[in-house]
């Protein structure tokens, strides 16, 4: 479940990455990446939070298969470039603060 857990956070950061390129990210997998993080950020969400349990299904199936539609969307070559570049920005130190 850990190695999910980061592959997921890997393939998460490579999707900002490929959102934000220019040309080289095919304009449908740029559209379906803004419709997964606006589901995600969303206060909406297609299961009611007030079933209990259930409720977490959406992030449990829903935001993964968004993201798995996502990498199919990209070329295999610039999806190996931008995970490349995902790994180098997660061995970064973070900071907290922004510079003046």
């Amino acid at each position: 479940m850990k190695l999910w857990s980061r592959a997921l956070k890997r393939d998460v950061v490579a999707m900002g990455i490929a959102a934000r390129s220019s040309a080289r990210t095919p304009l449908l997998a740029k559209l379906v990446t803004a419709g997964v993080a606006a589901y995600a950020l969303s206060p909406i969400d297609l299961i009611p939070d007030f079933i209990s349990v259930i409720k977490y299904l959406d992030v449990l199936f829903i935001l993964p298969l968004g993201i798995t539609l996502e990498i199919r969307l990209i070329p295999a070559p610039l999806m190996a470039n931008y995970s490349a570049e995902a790994l180098l920005r997660s061995d970064r130190p973070v900071t907290m603060s922004r510079p003046l």
